[in-house]
């Protein structure tokens, strides 16, 4: 029950922060272009839980279209690998990226994760794709 009402407060605090209206943000159900992908500043974000919801808010903050796939969403112990104490703190971490991205467009704080001079998948790409795979592998 604390996931689902987690869920509604964090989805309603970011609606209104982020200025977009979402059904949710939590579930981790995505779809990206290309284009997303090597242009967002994505190697600056979390390697955590949070890193689905900092990638959503840098696609508010850059200008993407988001669509929406209905998908359901069931709360049971075997749905999900987090625990309650790290719940908690991915929590936390929404409120602190939510936080982020309007003082950020408010122009108060610069922060990586929403700059476009962050680091991003297409400018470490020889090296984030070619890490620990045999040298034949890497032949294009």
């Amino acid at each position: 029950m604390y996931k689902y009402i987690a869920n509604r407060l964090l989805t309603a605090f970011e609606n209104m922060f982020l200025r977009v209206k979402l059904s949710e943000y939590h579930t981790g159900y995505r779809a990206f272009s290309r284009e997303v992908l090597t242009r967002l500043p994505l190697l600056e974000n979390s390697d955590d839980f949070v890193f689905d919801n900092q990638m959503l808010a840098q696609c508010v903050y850059f200008g993407f279209r988001i669509g929406e796939v209905s998908c359901p969403t069931k709360y049971f112990e075997e749905a999900s690998s987090i625990n309650f104490r790290r719940s908690v703190r991915y929590g936390f971490e929404v409120l602190q990226t939510t936080l982020q991205f309007a003082l950020q467009r408010a122009g108060i704080i610069h922060n990586p994760i929403f700059s476009d001079k962050g680091k991003t998948l297409e400018g470490e790409s020889e090296t984030y794709y070619g890490e620990g795979m045999p040298a034949a592998s890497q032949r294009r």
